[in-house]
């Protein structure tokens, strides 16, 4: 899954992946295998009603707050459109995803990527500043591990930004009562292993060396998503978003980020 040693920066050259040991990251790794053809789809302002850019903006906002001129890794990055933007503020930004059909279309885009799991990060200690990671967290079953690893891979004083699902909200709502979506013509999202965690429990799964100094809620009012594509109601939510991710109803946004100082 990766080497220890500190990777060269620069685009990678793909491997072919190789069954492992655990049936869960193998399911994982084809389920984002196939999805990553019609990842895109309403991402990077492909979608008239900005819904997923609003979540990408407000999660790039919160990384730069702590990444701005430092060291940063993306746990999970997907096909890089987040990663491409934390290099404009960053002084290097590397990623590393499980999925090789995702990596193949962020190398596409010239980033400095490596295959691996959450749960091993090919990454040596105390090598970056900053550790994030947006809307993988939630499919990993062992979340105490995935974060003991990033902040293993940060330095003293820098910081940890993990991403949970949140049963709390709106979107956890709809995710209970309602169908689940398609990533294709034969899978939906249930087909993916998927947990949700209170914004108390996921700063529970904390290691010792981190410390909770901040969070921010990412779809707090926003019902449904389609909600973002009327005209009106699209501009207020938005603006919504944006005045109460950083107040205390962040406890209630679909997306709980919690940032984490490491001692």
């Amino acid at each position: 899954m990766g080497s220890p040693s500190t990777p060269r920066p620069g685009p990678h050259p793909a491997s072919p992946p190789s069954p492992s040991a655990d049936p869960h990251l193998d399911a994982t790794r084809a389920y984002y295998d196939e999805f990553a053809a019609r990842y895109e789809d309403r991402r990077g302002g492909r979608d008239p009603g900005g819904y997923h850019d609003l979540l990408d903006d407000l999660e790039v906002d919160f990384v730069a707050r702590y990444g701005t001129g430092k060291d940063v890794l993306e746990v999970g990055c997907g096909t890089g459109l987040l990663l491409s933007r934390f290099q404009q503020f960053a002084r290097t930004a590397r990623g590393v995803d499980l999925s090789p059909g995702m990596l193949e279309r962020a190398r596409a885009r010239g980033l400095d990527v490596l295959e691996g799991s959450a749960t091993s990060l090919p990454f040596p200690d105390a090598s970056v500043d900053v550790a994030c990671s947006f809307k993988v967290l939630a499919h990993v079953q062992d979340i105490s591990a995935a974060l003991t690893e990033m902040a293993r891979v940060v330095r003293p004083g820098g910081h940890v930004l993990a991403e949970f699902y949140n049963p709390w909200s709106f979107r956890g709502l709809a995710k209970r009562l309602g169908p689940a979506g398609a990533i294709s013509a034969r899978t939906r999202e249930d087909a993916v292993y998927t947990r949700f965690d209170t914004p108390a429990q996921a700063a529970h799964h904390l290691p010792p060396s981190l410390h909770l100094v901040a969070a921010r809620g990412v779809r707090i009012v926003t019902p449904v998503a389609a909600a973002m594509r009327l005209p009106i109601l699209g501009e207020v939510l938005r603006r919504a978003e944006w005045a109460l991710c950083d107040t205390p109803l962040n406890r209630f946004g679909g997306f709980w980020i919690a940032a984490a100082r490491k001692a």
